[in-house]
């Protein structure tokens, strides 16, 4: 980034250019407020992507709400006690204490790479914490619904968590399928049986308090077996909450952790704080911990005499090809070296478009780079180097003003519907539905251009006002879309102002004042930089390279985005893009087999919009491969053509099929082509 956009990124400036929400007539204590969480993690060894999916998640909604004006407050933390941390710790010949800390420090270094914007980070270590775990415990203890008796049963250490014979899954925890112990010891025990009945009315009566649906019709079904006392203290371990009327015990760790909820907002002692943010809008966890946050939390507070949270979202998982990630299989992706190799924006924006929220999502850094380059590259970043190549080139260098009578309102209206729609999904929790919501716009935009072909109209002086229109609207639907998108992205949206020639702070912006349509001033002077979502080689990432930093702090793992037309180019005087790749030498391009190959079939890739997965004749050998052209031709369309392959190329496993080889395309915008042969050439034939 050059030092006018980081200086601009630094900056809180305003500007008559947009409106700006200034909040003079309101106090905080007038504004509303949001509470979101996330689970407190278990620091039994570093965190992996899928935690970040979660974080990242709940970051994205609690800055939505920021954009809204809302008074938020985003919590995140670690669950700290327990059984399993005491043996890890005994094994690294370390205190417990010494072994979290570690990992403690590990977390905050990832919630900073990824510029996670808690309010606070609880760690359930602290004496604020254990003092009100201990208050919570001696209040439920002193009305009568904790009693002590004798355990006797099966324990998963993995999880923490208790189960009947019943519930076991061929002996083995049903949640996690590890190995389960028998335990025997003295402990103290919680009456949720009392409360199961209440909590079914609520949950019955408050359709939004378990979402999605799938997990809610779990939980009612879970109740409906009936509740059994829970286990609420341990005597085979030290390390944890002492009881407060019997210290030979340590208070059950799932007891101890979701009390995090109340004693980082105040409870018992600043009712000011705890009255303004409780009950929590949203808790946001993964679906393996939901029956601890709509059974035993819920009923934790019923028992308090405490309102219950508004709502408990239980999002899927992060899944690979062998599975469920899992710390102790170690079948894990690191989030720390993603974000070294592709920049913070490619992580989040992945992580939160990819996958429908409440679903399981396949991970792949395959789907990662295509994501990427697709999304972000083609359909934004190009988007972005062609309008303000434009505007460069035939306005002056200045953003144009629009003509009413020459406007034809195809981006104007079409934003009109996507910002609400926008705002729907999100109020929701659908993060991925609102980004594919506000692509619509982006996607229209691109085929905007084609369409109007501003290069045509500039040749006509007659068409001046139609030509300002056109451009105005392109410049127009950027600057509302990166406001938009700064729940997402920490980064590109502020770059993107700065190339439009916006000059105030973009996390100024509030919703929906400033994604009105026509808030862009004419005669802005734009200033057109490097690709804000340079391309990635596939090829090279995917090979496990490590490149080296660009000046705008991400990772230069390929060619930069798609230049624009001939027709496109800006001005002499004009910052150009990246230089092109460097020269190779004859003997490098003939190591490249370049191959005619047939399509002899044609199939979508289910659940991947953008993938086809072609069965190809070679010579006479059969080949597949996996292409990212399904949004340009359908099946049927690419049936039977020839086409060019890369014959040699390393192997990849895409969506689980093997992709041996990589068809060759130019595009243009959103256009793409499949390069064929010129001629009836046989199958195999080798190009040259």
């Amino acid at each position: 980034m050059d030092e006018d956009a980081a200086r601009h990124t630094a900056e809180c400036e305003t500007s008559a250019r947009c409106s700006v929400w200034k909040g003079e007539s309101m106090t905080m204590d007038d504004r509303e407020t949001y509470y979101i969480t996330t689970p407190i993690y278990y620091p039994s060894d570093n965190l992996h992507i899928g935690h970040a999916y979660t974080t990242v998640a709940a970051d994205a909604l609690a800055r939505f709400q920021r954009l809204r004006g809302k008074d938020v407050f985003f919590l995140t933390g670690t669950d700290e006690h327990g059984q399993k941390i005491q043996r890890r710790a005994e094994s690294a010949g370390v205190t417990p204490q010494q072994f979290v800390d570690g990992i403690v420090a590990n977390i905050r270094r990832l919630w900073e790479t990824l510029q996670i914007s808690h309010d606070d980070f609880i760690r359930t270590t602290e004496p604020r914490h254990e003092k009100v775990v201990q208050e919570v415990f001696r209040r439920i203890y002193e009305q009568g619904d904790i009693y002590k008796s004798e355990y006797e049963g099966w324990y998963c250490t993995p999880c923490e968590a208790f189960w009947l014979e019943r519930q076991l899954v061929d002996g083995k925890c049903p949640d996690c399928g590890r190995p389960v112990e028998r335990v025997r010891e003295e402990s103290y025990f919680f009456r949720i049986s009392k409360y199961a009945d209440r909590l079914l009315k609520h949950i019955e009566e408050n359709p939004e308090f378990i979402q999605p649906v799938s997990r809610r019709n779990e939980m009612i079904a879970f109740i409906k077996q009936g509740l059994q006392d829970l286990c609420v203290s341990r005597t085979s371990f030290t390390w944890g909450v002492p009881v407060p009327t019997d210290p030979k015990h340590v208070v059950y760790v799932w007891f101890d952790a979701l009390t995090n909820y109340i004693s980082a907002i105040g409870w018992p002692d600043n009712s000011e704080k705890f009255n303004r943010y409780w009950p929590a809008d949203v808790h946001l966890v993964g679906k393996e911990i939901v029956r601890f946050h709509t059974i035993i939390w819920p009923i934790i507070l019923m028992a308090l005499g405490l309102p219950l949270p508004k709502k408990v979202f239980g999002h899927g998982w992060l899944v690979l090809e062998s599975g469920k990630m899992s710390k102790s299989k170690g079948n894990v992706v690191d989030p720390l070296a993603l974000v070294d190799k592709y920049g913070v924006d490619a992580v989040r924006y992945f992580l939160l478009r990819e996958v429908p929220f409440g679903a399981d999502g396949f991970y792949s850094e395959e789907s990662l780079v295509n994501r990427t380059n697709v999304d972000l590259a083609n359909d934004l970043g190009n988007l972005l180097s062609r309008t303000t190549a434009m505007i460069g080139k035939f306005c002056g260098n200045a953003i144009p003003r629009p003509d009413a009578a020459a406007d034809d309102g195809i981006l104007r209206d079409l934003a009109e519907k996507v910002v609400p729609a926008f705002e729907q999904y999100m109020n929701e929790c659908e993060l991925s539905l609102a980004l594919t919501e506000l692509w619509k716009l982006v996607g229209r935009a691109n085929k905007y251009i084609d369409e109007t072909a501003p290069w045509d109209l500039a040749k006509d002086p007659a068409k001046r006002a139609r030509l300002d229109t056109v451009m105005y609207n392109l410049a127009e639907t950027l600057r509302l879309t990166a406001v938009a998108l700064t729940p997402f992205l920490p980064t590109a949206p502020a770059r993107i102002w700065h190339q439009l020639g916006i000059d105030r702070d973009i996390r100024t912006c509030r919703w929906p004042a400033d994604v009105q349509w026509g808030l862009l001033a004419p005669d802005t002077p734009v200033r057109r930089g490097q690709p804000i979502f340079p391309r990635i080689d596939p090829s090279v990432a995917l090979a496990g390279a490590v490149p080296a930093r660009n000046e705008a702090g991400r990772a230069a793992v390929g060619h930069a985005a798609p230049a624009a037309s001939a027709a496109e180019q800006a001005p002499a005087g004009t910052a150009q893009p990246a230089a092109p790749a460097e020269l190779i030498s004859i003997d490098e391009f003939r190591r490249i087999d370049l191959r005619v190959a047939k399509v002899i079939a044609a199939e979508r890739v289910p659940k991947a919009d953008k993938l086809l997965h072609l069965t190809l004749d070679v010579g006479g050998q059969r080949r597949e491969i996996v292409a990212g052209i399904a949004q340009h031709y359908a099946p049927e369309q690419i049936l039977g053509k020839l086409i060019v392959i890369v014959a040699n190329l390393q192997p990849a496993k895409i969506r689980g099929i093997e992709s041996n080889g990589m068809l060759l395309a130019a595009s243009d915008g959103d256009r793409l082509f499949v390069l064929t042969p010129d001629g009836d050439l046989p199958s195999g034939a080798r190009c040259k």
